[in-house]
């Protein structure tokens, strides 16, 4: 089996910044959508997360063409943890680097399919501070109802989402 390149992701604020940046394993590219593979190399202790583990496994689903990207976790022995989605400027890959501008608004889906939008308050205050234009916050607002309403249909890459609701 091929071994697949890795790549640089860079999380950016909208001015540019880099916030975040780790590597990952480029494991799918068809169309807009760009499969990455990932492992946390270190515990992490999360605010609205709690605590993840050394070796869990991250699935990243990044689109070209869409407002936000997802993360699927996985425990170290394979159990489903959490899906963490960020609202977020359509990526871009420029040979191995994938970049992307996090709009600040997340959202975690637990998985017997609750969910919780985290930092809306950062979102507010980062539109001001950082100068968001109208097509940007509208974007942003138009991409959370997109991503739960995914989400709430259980439609890729939620699809392994227990339904809870009765």
């Amino acid at each position: 089996m091929k071994q697949a390149e890795t790549l640089t992701v860079n999380s950016r604020k909208y001015n540019g910044e880099i916030r975040r940046t780790w590597q990952a394993g480029l494991m799918q590219q068809r169309g807009p959508l760009i499969v990455l593979a990932g492992r946390f190399q270190h515990e992490v202790d999360h605010d609205e997360l709690g605590h993840i583990a050394k070796d869990t496994a991250s699935f990243e689903y990044f689109w070209t063409d869409r407002w936000y990207n997802v993360f699927a976790m996985y425990e170290p022995g394979g159990a489903l943890r959490n899906y963490y989605c960020n609202i977020a400027l359509p990526a871009s890959l420029n040979g191995l680097v994938l970049d992307f501008v996090d709009l600040d608004i997340d959202v975690a889906i637990w998985p017997d399919g609750t969910s919780d939008v985290l930092d809306l308050d950062d979102f507010e205050e980062n539109k001001s501070r950082l100068g968001y234009p109208q097509d940007v916050v509208t974007g942003a607002q138009k991409s959370l109802r997109s991503l739960l309403d995914l989400i709430d249909r259980r439609e890729f890459p939620f699809e392994k989402l227990i339904d809870q609701r009765g």
